[in-house]
């Protein structure tokens, strides 16, 4: 038996069938409220009615309605990419900015880590009067053990480097004096102060004022006696000179 076309009428132009896989995605659309607003309209509803054909029902729908369903989805999934791009850029930049906050971390602690390694002169702007190893009768072992550095009486001593205080007292022939521990392991003493500034178990910084230069002791006039030890004793003394210019002091 065939179907024939009944001839005469046709249907206006710009009326589009879909098809049933289409139909299932326009019924698909409507739980995202795209379909199911148009077609709760009576306007719609006469202009999209389901033909009864004895076959599968098919849902028809003019030109403009599909287009603005497409409209509508195109506009749904371009909120969607933004959204995600906008998540993703916001994602982007706090990546950026705790990355800058561990870098300036970073940078912090390598300067303290400078700066506690630093070392200066115990003596700012001064020289050398006496060298290390100097022969002369004024020593009880007859010769330097340690460097003078010219400073009038009262002049500021520093700390050449990170450590702790061992001895800060009378020290004998060396009048009152500091000993430091210094973060190295060596020790460094300072002798002949008019005036002491720090306390055993102090822990000083480089550069830090640890007493006032004088002329305590034995001693002919004021300066400061500097000594460089591996141990807090007397009789340890290494080059002095030579320790703090390992240090990058240049004097």
């Amino acid at each position: 038996m065939a179907f024939m076309c009944a001839t005469g009428k046709h249907r206006k132009p710009g009326r589009v069938k879909r098809t049933t896989a289409q139909a299932a995605g326009i019924a698909a659309l409507t739980t995202t409220g795209v379909v199911g607003t148009l077609a709760a309209s009576p306007a719609l509803a006469a202009e999209s009615p389901a033909e009864q054909t004895g076959l599968t029902p098919v849902l028809t729908v003019s030109d403009d309605v599909a287009d603005r369903i497409d409209a509508q989805a195109a506009a749904q999934q371009q909120a969607a990419d933004q959204k995600a791009a906008e998540e993703a850029a916001a994602k982007a930049a706090a990546k950026r900015a705790q990355e800058m906050r561990e870098a300036k971390a970073r940078a912090a602690r390598e300067a303290e880590r400078k700066r506690l390694n630093a070392f200066t002169a115990p003596i700012a702007h001064s020289y050398v009067s006496t060298a290390y190893q100097a022969s002369s009768s004024l020593w009880s072992s007859g010769s330097h053990t340690g460097i003078d550095f010219h400073a009038a009486s009262g002049t500021t001593v520093h700390a050449v480097g990170s450590g702790t205080v061992v001895s800060a007292g009378w020290g004998g022939a060396y009048g009152n004096q500091v000993v430091i521990r210094m973060a190295d392991g060596m020790y460094t003493q300072y002798g002949h102060l008019s005036s002491i500034g720090v306390t055993v178990g102090q822990k000083v910084l480089p550069g830090q004022q640890i007493g006032l230069s004088g002329a305590t002791g034995n001693v002919t006039g004021p300066h400061l006696h500097f000594e460089a030890r591996t141990t807090p004793e007397y009789g340890s003394d290494v080059d002095p000179l030579a320790y703090l210019r390992k240090h990058g002091v240049q004097i």
